[in-house]
This record gives structure tokens, sequence and C-alpha cells, in this order.
């Protein structure tokens, strides 16, 4: 699951680093609030990665995925961005655990 989980959060870094190069042109916003948005959300999917086996790791993922959906208020796209990774969030959570399950059944048949 970590593995997963991980890979989507890496992605998310990067739309929104992208996200935060086109909110730039948007008027009445300043590069300093934009960057200073874009690099906290950036910075918590780095953070993320690390914590996701942690307790609380996967609710402070989702928290993450509601605020990259609530970025579209801003950015239109980012809606439908947003939506993208939720799915993928919800994805790699539940196929990483089947893997994990399968991979536990495995060593247990080999242990056995």
């Amino acid at each position: 699951m970590r593995t997963l989980c991980a890979s989507t959060l890496i992605g998310e870094f990067f739309v929104i680093g992208f996200a935060g190069l086109v909110a730039m042109k948007q008027p009445g916003l300043t590069a300093g609030t934009v960057w200073a948005v874009s690099g906290i959300a950036m910075a918590l999917c780095v953070l993320l990665c690390g914590m996701i086996e942690r307790r609380g790791g996967l609710v402070a993922g989702w928290v993450l995925q509601a605020g990259l959906v609530a970025s579209g208020l801003v950015l239109p796209t980012m809606f439908f961005l947003g939506a993208v990774f939720a799915a993928l969030w919800w994805a790699s959570i539940h196929y990483g655990r089947k893997i994990d399950e399968a991979k536990a059944a495995r060593a247990a048949a080999t242990a056995a």
C-alpha cells in the first residue's frame, strides 16, 4: 500500500507545482500567496509519503485530497484533477491493502 500511495502523492506534488504556475496568471493573486499555498501543499505531499503507515497518515492524505478538489475554486480545472487524484488515492489504498494481504498470505504459505 505504501508504494502505491506514495506514487500518488508524488504525482500530486507535480500537479500542484504546475497548478501554482497557472494560478500566478490569475488576477488578484500575488506570487507570494500562490507559492505559500502551493509550497505548503507540495511539502505535505512529500511528508505524507513517509507517514502513510503511521496513525492518521491516510486521514491526512484524504484531507489533502479534499484541499486539492477545493482548489478548484481558484482554478476550475483543479475540480477535475482533484477528483482524479482522489480516485487514485482511494484505489491506492484499496488495492494496496489487497496486495499487502496477498504478500502476507504468500509469506505464511512459504513459512508453513
